[in-house]
Protein backbone atom coordinates (compact mmCIF):
# COMPACT_ATOMS: atom_id res chain seq x y z
CA UNK A 1 0.00 0.00 0.00
CA UNK A 2 1.42 3.34 -1.06
CA UNK A 3 1.74 5.83 1.80
CA UNK A 4 -0.59 8.73 0.99
CA UNK A 5 -1.39 10.06 4.43
CA UNK A 6 0.25 12.88 6.32
CA UNK A 7 1.32 13.43 9.90
CA UNK A 8 -1.21 16.27 10.03
CA UNK A 9 -4.01 13.77 9.27
CA UNK A 10 -2.68 11.47 12.00
CA UNK A 11 -2.63 14.43 14.39
CA UNK A 12 -6.34 15.06 13.66
CA UNK A 13 -7.11 11.36 14.12
CA UNK A 14 -5.43 11.27 17.52
CA UNK A 15 -7.08 14.52 18.60
CA UNK A 16 -10.55 13.14 17.79
CA UNK A 17 -9.76 9.81 19.43
CA UNK A 18 -8.71 11.61 22.62
CA UNK A 19 -11.48 14.20 22.62
CA UNK A 20 -14.36 11.98 21.49
CA UNK A 21 -15.89 14.68 19.30
CA UNK A 22 -14.80 16.52 16.20
CA UNK A 23 -15.97 19.83 17.62
CA UNK A 24 -13.82 19.51 20.75
CA UNK A 25 -10.79 18.35 18.73
CA UNK A 26 -11.25 21.34 16.40
CA UNK A 27 -11.29 23.70 19.38
CA UNK A 28 -8.13 22.15 20.83
CA UNK A 29 -6.29 22.36 17.51
CA UNK A 30 -7.76 25.74 16.60
CA UNK A 31 -8.94 24.63 13.17
CA UNK A 32 -12.33 24.12 11.56
CA UNK A 33 -14.44 21.01 12.16
CA UNK A 34 -14.83 20.35 8.40
CA UNK A 35 -11.03 20.12 8.05
CA UNK A 36 -10.91 17.39 10.69
CA UNK A 37 -13.91 15.56 9.17
CA UNK A 38 -12.24 15.62 5.76
CA UNK A 39 -8.97 14.25 7.18
CA UNK A 40 -10.76 11.39 8.99
CA UNK A 41 -12.70 10.49 5.84
CA UNK A 42 -9.49 10.52 3.78
CA UNK A 43 -7.74 8.22 6.25
CA UNK A 44 -10.65 5.77 6.28
CA UNK A 45 -10.71 5.76 2.47
CA UNK A 46 -6.94 5.25 2.29
CA UNK A 47 -6.80 2.45 4.86
CA UNK A 48 -10.08 0.88 3.79
CA UNK A 49 -10.98 0.70 7.48
CA UNK A 50 -13.76 2.36 9.45
CA UNK A 51 -11.94 4.17 12.24
CA UNK A 52 -14.89 5.68 14.14
CA UNK A 53 -18.51 4.89 14.86
CA UNK A 54 -20.53 8.08 14.59
CA UNK A 55 -23.04 8.68 17.38
CA UNK A 56 -25.00 11.79 16.57
CA UNK A 57 -25.73 12.64 20.16
CA UNK A 58 -22.63 11.16 21.81
CA UNK A 59 -19.86 12.02 19.39
CA UNK A 60 -17.46 9.45 17.90
CA UNK A 61 -16.12 6.17 19.27
CA UNK A 62 -13.14 4.27 17.92
CA UNK A 63 -13.84 0.94 16.28
CA UNK A 64 -11.61 -2.01 17.33
CA UNK A 65 -9.57 -1.57 14.18
CA UNK A 66 -9.63 2.19 14.62
CA UNK A 67 -8.24 1.82 18.14
CA UNK A 68 -5.22 -0.10 16.81
CA UNK A 69 -4.61 2.60 14.19
CA UNK A 70 -5.12 5.28 16.87
CA UNK A 71 -2.41 3.87 19.17
CA UNK A 72 0.02 3.37 16.28
CA UNK A 73 -0.62 6.92 15.10
CA UNK A 74 0.12 8.17 18.62
CA UNK A 75 3.41 6.26 18.61
CA UNK A 76 4.35 7.68 15.19
CA UNK A 77 3.60 11.23 16.32
CA UNK A 78 5.70 10.70 19.46
CA UNK A 79 8.57 9.38 17.30
CA UNK A 80 8.21 12.36 14.98
CA UNK A 81 8.36 14.73 17.94
CA UNK A 82 11.49 12.97 19.21
CA UNK A 83 13.05 13.22 15.75
CA UNK A 84 12.23 16.92 15.65
CA UNK A 85 13.88 17.38 19.06
CA UNK A 86 17.03 15.59 17.85
CA UNK A 87 17.16 17.74 14.72
CA UNK A 88 16.70 20.88 16.79
CA UNK A 89 19.50 19.77 19.12
CA UNK A 90 21.81 19.06 16.17
CA UNK A 91 21.03 22.49 14.75
CA UNK A 92 21.45 24.46 17.97
CA UNK A 93 23.55 22.49 20.46
CA UNK A 94 27.23 21.60 19.80
CA UNK A 95 27.33 18.00 20.97
CA UNK A 96 27.29 14.44 19.66
CA UNK A 97 29.41 12.84 16.95
CA UNK A 98 31.70 14.82 14.66
CA UNK A 99 33.72 13.10 11.92
CA UNK A 100 36.84 15.11 11.02
CA UNK A 101 39.03 14.29 8.04
CA UNK A 102 42.57 15.57 7.64
CA UNK A 103 45.04 15.59 4.78
CA UNK A 104 47.56 12.85 5.55
CA UNK A 105 50.46 15.32 5.68
CA UNK A 106 48.58 17.53 8.14
CA UNK A 107 46.97 14.90 10.34
CA UNK A 108 50.02 14.13 12.56
CA UNK A 109 50.58 17.84 13.20
CA UNK A 110 47.06 19.20 13.67
CA UNK A 111 44.20 16.74 14.00
CA UNK A 112 44.87 15.28 17.45
CA UNK A 113 45.65 18.71 18.94
CA UNK A 114 42.48 20.23 17.54
CA UNK A 115 40.46 17.22 18.67
CA UNK A 116 41.77 17.43 22.22
CA UNK A 117 41.19 21.16 22.61
CA UNK A 118 37.74 20.95 20.98
CA UNK A 119 36.56 18.10 23.19
CA UNK A 120 37.90 19.98 26.20
CA UNK A 121 35.82 23.02 25.23
CA UNK A 122 32.79 20.92 24.25
CA UNK A 123 32.65 17.84 26.54
CA UNK A 124 29.49 16.54 24.86
CA UNK A 125 31.27 16.28 21.51
CA UNK A 126 32.55 12.92 20.30
CA UNK A 127 35.18 13.47 17.61
CA UNK A 128 36.45 10.73 15.29
CA UNK A 129 39.42 11.27 12.95
CA UNK A 130 40.07 10.09 9.40
CA UNK A 131 43.04 10.72 7.10
CA UNK A 132 43.55 10.63 3.36
CA UNK A 133 44.77 12.54 0.34
CA UNK A 134 42.83 15.51 -1.02
CA UNK A 135 40.78 13.50 -3.50
CA UNK A 136 39.82 10.93 -0.87
CA UNK A 137 38.73 13.63 1.58
CA UNK A 138 36.46 15.22 -1.03
CA UNK A 139 34.94 11.81 -1.77
CA UNK A 140 34.26 11.29 1.95
CA UNK A 141 32.60 14.72 2.12
CA UNK A 142 30.43 13.94 -0.89
CA UNK A 143 29.23 10.69 0.73
CA UNK A 144 28.70 12.45 4.10
CA UNK A 145 31.21 10.06 5.70
CA UNK A 146 32.98 13.03 7.29
CA UNK A 147 31.54 16.35 8.42
CA UNK A 148 34.59 18.55 7.90
CA UNK A 149 38.09 18.25 6.42
CA UNK A 150 41.32 19.97 7.45
CA UNK A 151 43.09 20.57 4.15
CA UNK A 152 44.47 23.04 1.58
CA UNK A 153 42.76 25.16 -1.09
CA UNK A 154 43.77 22.82 -3.91
CA UNK A 155 41.18 22.15 -6.66
CA UNK A 156 38.16 22.58 -4.41
CA UNK A 157 35.05 21.02 -6.09
CA UNK A 158 32.04 23.26 -6.68
CA UNK A 159 29.94 21.30 -4.17
CA UNK A 160 32.52 21.84 -1.38
CA UNK A 161 32.74 24.98 0.75
CA UNK A 162 36.28 25.91 1.78
CA UNK A 163 37.01 28.45 4.50
CA UNK A 164 40.63 29.59 4.61
CA UNK A 165 42.30 29.98 7.99
CA UNK A 166 45.96 30.78 7.36
CA UNK A 167 48.30 31.25 4.37
CA UNK A 168 51.46 29.14 4.37
CA UNK A 169 54.75 29.62 2.58
CA UNK A 170 56.22 26.56 0.88
CA UNK A 171 59.54 25.35 2.27
CA UNK A 172 62.49 23.09 1.59
CA UNK A 173 63.57 20.21 3.82
CA UNK A 174 67.35 19.58 3.86
CA UNK A 175 69.97 17.42 5.49
CA UNK A 176 71.48 19.58 8.30
CA UNK A 177 74.96 19.31 6.72
CA UNK A 178 73.75 20.65 3.38
CA UNK A 179 75.62 23.86 2.39
CA UNK A 180 72.32 25.77 2.23
CA UNK A 181 71.05 24.56 5.59
CA UNK A 182 72.69 27.41 7.47
CA UNK A 183 70.98 30.16 5.47
CA UNK A 184 67.66 31.93 5.98
CA UNK A 185 66.01 30.59 2.83
CA UNK A 186 66.68 28.34 -0.18
CA UNK A 187 66.55 29.29 -3.85
CA UNK A 188 64.97 26.66 -6.11
CA UNK A 189 67.31 27.84 -8.86
CA UNK A 190 70.29 26.86 -6.69
CA UNK A 191 68.98 23.46 -5.65
CA UNK A 192 66.99 22.29 -8.67
CA UNK A 193 69.75 20.06 -10.08
CA UNK A 194 70.10 18.16 -6.80
CA UNK A 195 68.14 15.03 -5.97
CA UNK A 196 64.50 15.74 -5.13
CA UNK A 197 62.53 13.41 -2.88
CA UNK A 198 59.03 14.14 -4.19
CA UNK A 199 56.09 13.79 -1.82
CA UNK A 200 53.93 12.01 -4.36
CA UNK A 201 50.38 12.63 -3.09
CA UNK A 202 47.49 13.54 -5.42
CA UNK A 203 47.16 17.32 -5.90
CA UNK A 204 50.02 18.01 -3.46
CA UNK A 205 52.38 16.49 -6.03
CA UNK A 206 51.00 18.85 -8.68
CA UNK A 207 51.43 21.81 -6.37
CA UNK A 208 55.08 20.97 -5.65
CA UNK A 209 55.90 20.51 -9.32
CA UNK A 210 54.10 23.75 -10.20
CA UNK A 211 56.51 25.67 -7.97
CA UNK A 212 59.32 24.63 -10.30
CA UNK A 213 57.28 25.21 -13.48
CA UNK A 214 56.39 28.73 -12.36
CA UNK A 215 60.12 29.50 -12.42
CA UNK A 216 60.85 27.63 -15.63
CA UNK A 217 62.84 24.96 -13.76
CA UNK A 218 62.83 21.19 -14.23
CA UNK A 219 63.56 19.35 -10.97
CA UNK A 220 65.74 16.24 -10.69
CA UNK A 221 63.29 13.75 -9.16
CA UNK A 222 65.31 10.97 -7.54
CA UNK A 223 62.72 9.37 -5.23
CA UNK A 224 58.95 9.43 -4.82
CA UNK A 225 56.94 8.55 -1.72
CA UNK A 226 53.37 9.09 -0.59
CA UNK A 227 54.44 9.06 3.07
CA UNK A 228 55.77 12.25 4.65
CA UNK A 229 57.63 10.27 7.33
CA UNK A 230 59.50 8.35 4.63
CA UNK A 231 60.37 11.60 2.85
CA UNK A 232 61.72 13.04 6.10
CA UNK A 233 63.85 9.95 6.71
CA UNK A 234 65.23 9.91 3.17
CA UNK A 235 66.25 13.56 3.44
CA UNK A 236 67.71 13.12 6.93
CA UNK A 237 69.83 10.23 5.64
CA UNK A 238 71.28 12.17 2.73
CA UNK A 239 69.12 11.02 -0.20
CA UNK A 240 68.23 14.51 -1.36
CA UNK A 241 65.93 17.37 -0.44
CA UNK A 242 62.16 17.63 -0.38
CA UNK A 243 59.43 20.28 -0.50
CA UNK A 244 56.77 20.79 2.12
CA UNK A 245 53.49 22.70 2.17
CA UNK A 246 53.90 23.49 5.84
CA UNK A 247 56.94 24.12 7.98
CA UNK A 248 57.10 21.77 10.92
CA UNK A 249 58.50 22.54 14.34
CA UNK A 250 59.84 19.00 14.52
CA UNK A 251 63.39 19.10 13.14
CA UNK A 252 63.93 15.35 13.26
CA UNK A 253 63.05 12.41 11.05
CA UNK A 254 61.24 9.40 12.57
CA UNK A 255 64.58 7.59 12.94
CA UNK A 256 65.96 10.43 15.08
CA UNK A 257 68.16 12.03 12.41
CA UNK A 258 68.09 15.87 12.39
CA UNK A 259 66.63 17.99 9.59
CA UNK A 260 66.81 21.59 8.42
CA UNK A 261 63.63 23.27 7.14
CA UNK A 262 63.83 26.64 5.37
CA UNK A 263 61.41 28.73 3.28
CA UNK A 264 61.73 28.97 -0.49
CA UNK A 265 63.36 32.23 -1.55
CA UNK A 266 61.33 32.78 -4.70
CA UNK A 267 57.69 33.84 -4.72
CA UNK A 268 56.04 30.62 -5.84
CA UNK A 269 52.67 31.47 -4.31
CA UNK A 270 51.34 30.65 -0.88
CA UNK A 271 48.93 27.85 -0.10
CA UNK A 272 45.97 28.33 2.22
CA UNK A 273 45.15 25.91 5.01
CA UNK A 274 41.51 25.76 6.05
CA UNK A 275 38.40 23.73 6.67
CA UNK A 276 36.16 22.20 4.01
CA UNK A 277 32.57 21.03 4.27
CA UNK A 278 29.85 19.90 1.92
CA UNK A 279 28.14 22.90 0.33
CA UNK A 280 24.86 23.12 2.28
CA UNK A 281 22.46 25.87 3.30
CA UNK A 282 23.36 25.74 6.99
CA UNK A 283 25.82 23.90 9.23
CA UNK A 284 24.94 21.88 12.28
CA UNK A 285 25.81 23.46 15.61
CA UNK A 286 28.73 21.10 16.24
CA UNK A 287 30.30 21.74 12.80
CA UNK A 288 29.97 25.48 13.26
CA UNK A 289 31.46 25.18 16.75
CA UNK A 290 34.43 23.26 15.29
CA UNK A 291 35.00 25.97 12.66
CA UNK A 292 34.89 28.69 15.29
CA UNK A 293 37.12 26.73 17.67
CA UNK A 294 39.85 25.97 15.12
CA UNK A 295 39.89 29.57 13.93
CA UNK A 296 40.18 30.91 17.48
CA UNK A 297 42.93 28.38 18.31
CA UNK A 298 44.97 29.41 15.26
CA UNK A 299 44.41 33.11 15.94
CA UNK A 300 45.49 32.70 19.57
CA UNK A 301 48.23 30.07 19.38
CA UNK A 302 49.18 29.55 15.73
CA UNK A 303 49.35 26.10 14.17
CA UNK A 304 50.34 23.26 16.51
CA UNK A 305 53.87 21.86 16.05
CA UNK A 306 54.56 24.05 13.01
CA UNK A 307 56.75 26.93 11.95
CA UNK A 308 55.40 29.96 10.11
CA UNK A 309 57.80 31.64 7.68
CA UNK A 310 57.23 35.38 7.23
Amino acid sequence: MAIRFTYRQLEYLVAVGDAGTIAQAATQLNISSPSISTAINQLEAHFGVQLFVRHHAQGLALTPGGRRVFYEAKRMLADAAALNSIAEEVATRPGGPLAVGALSTLAPLLSAKFRKSFEHSFPEANVSLFTGDQTTLFQHLARAEIDVAITYDMEIPQDVHFEGLVELRACVMLHPDHPMAGGREVSLFDIAEERLVLLDIPLSRDYFLSTFRSLGITPNIADRTNDLSVARSLVANGYGYSLLNIGTGISYAPDGQPLAILPIKEDVGNITLGLATKQIASRSAIVQAFFDHVRSEIDANGLPATRTFD
